[in-house]
């Protein structure tokens, strides 16, 4: 019988995501009843599911359905009980696949909340500064394992609070999240950098759309500095800048999360999908996969079809 892929939507540019865009009409709380921490509910299907990112951390619980995530650079399967944490300007989105007729009520709790407040106050408070590692790799997206029914009861109580009793339960939440062993690190790289120069942004993103979009397809770096318009050396600066890696650690990274999704979600062998995703020999790119992920395709394949099994997108 015929192979059965499964497909994924195609990435685009994210969208900015502004805060005068936040109606309580789409389940924000209203700007003047909140301060440094907001919660927000809300169903599916919805306008605010689509691929975005904003300036503030999100703490991201999903309660019913299941489907796609897309966090930064990296795709895989969500259920109840997925929560993530993303860090400022990471893009992401989630995209459920078993809806029922007319969609569900509620899909997903969510806290927002800004990081200079926090960083501030650690400055002041040792205590406080225990976070900030946490904050740190939240710019990657983290997802949390077996805490749902917490993060449930902790969302609620931070919702019920105001004042300093929300501050105090928002607190307790990110303790839970602090003392948690089991998480991942989802997105190997950060496709919205810091750089304040929307022209060549643009440009960045061009490139980067170019790369995955065409893994098989070598692209160079002399070659994307050209396409840039830059000096190597100007385009080396300016790409580590806006993405946080340098080109050819960039390039390896998305490769290998592409290999990732092909594992989690296909029935492919290991060797087509090495030169599918434009590496050139096999031992490279099992060296390549072990030093990235601590364990070689075959298992890796192995261990995610344990934790997340497989989900059925048939082409």
């Amino acid at each position: 019988m015929p192979q059965r892929l499964r497909q994924t939507p195609r990435q685009v540019r994210p969208e900015l995501e502004h805060v005068y865009s936040r109606s309580p009409k789409l389940g924000y709380e209203a700007q003047e009843d909140t301060g440094v921490v907001r919660c927000l509910s809300h169903g599916f299907p919805t306008q605010l599911a689509r691929w975005h990112f904003h300036d503030e951390y999100e703490l991201h619980l999903i309660t019913q359905t299941s489907g796609k995530a897309f966090i930064g650079d990296w795709i895989g399967p969500f259920q109840p009980g997925h929560l993530v944490l993303c860090g400022p300007r990471l893009p992401h989105n989630w995209v459920s696949i078993d809806l029922p007729d007319g969609g569900v009520e509620e899909r997903d709790l969510v806290i927002q909340f800004d990081h200079d407040p926090i960083a501030a106050a650690a400055a002041h408070l040792t205590e406080l500064a225990e976070l900030l590692p946490l904050l740190e790799r939240a710019k990657y997206g983290i997802e949390f394992f077996g805490l749902g029914e917490h993060a449930y009861e902790h969302w609620h109580h931070v919702k019920a609070a105001k004042g300093i009793a929300r501050i105090a339960a928002f607190l307790d939440f990110l303790g839970l999240l602090l003392s948690c062993s089991d998480y991942r690190l989802l997105s190997s790289v950060q496709l919205q950098g810091a750089v304040n120069d929307e022209p060549n942004m643009d440009l960045i993103n061009q490139v980067v759309n170019r790369i995955t979009d065409n893994l098989s397809e070598p692209l160079s770096m002399a070659e994307a500095a050209t396409q840039m318009g830059m000096a190597e050396t100007r385009f080396s600066r300016f790409f580590r800048k806006a993405t946080g890696n340098s080109y050819t650690d960039f390039v390896n990274r998305i490769r290998i999360n592409r290999a990732c999704q092909l594992l989690m979600e296909t029935d492919k062998l290991v060797v087509d999908i090495c030169y599918e995703v434009g590496f050139n020999n096999v031992a490279n790119f099992n060296r390549r996969f072990l030093n990235a992920k601590g364990m070689p395709p075959t298992e890796f394949r192995r261990q995610s079809a344990r934790r997340f099994g497989t989900m059925d997108m048939a082409a």
